[in-house]
């Protein structure tokens, strides 16, 4: 049977969940973009250890991003680094509306 860690509430890492409803005309190309900065997240960031992209179903214009960090820390590091501030920047005026969550990541189960 499987049995909760003696903290069922402590977390093992930082999770960001963010959707951004694009322009559609800007799509392609802020996909292009997101894609940049996820790879130099994860190349150039200690902290960041998964930075997914996910697509829009046909007909939809909105971006969802799935990121992994150690802590808030990391996260507010990924804010500040270079990469981001040149993405976040390249794609002003792209975005219709973004709707950002922070969680804490439960580590799995393990089986007794």
């Amino acid at each position: 049977m499987n049995q909760p860690a003696a903290n069922a509430n402590a977390t093992s890492a930082y999770v960001i969940w963010v959707e951004f409803d694009i322009h559609p005309e800007h799509l392609a190309q802020f996909i292009r973009l997101v894609r940049i900065n996820a790879a130099a997240s994860l190349a150039n960031e200690p902290g960041c250890h998964r930075f997914d992209v996910l697509l829009p179903t046909p007909g939809r214009a909105t971006v969802a991003l799935y990121e992994i960090y150690d802590d808030e820390a990391a996260f507010a590091a990924h804010l500040a680094s270079p990469h981001f501030k040149t993405f976040a920047a390249a794609i002003e005026g792209f975005v219709r509306e973004r709707r950002l969550q922070a969680y804490g990541l439960l580590p799995p189960v393990t089986a007794a």
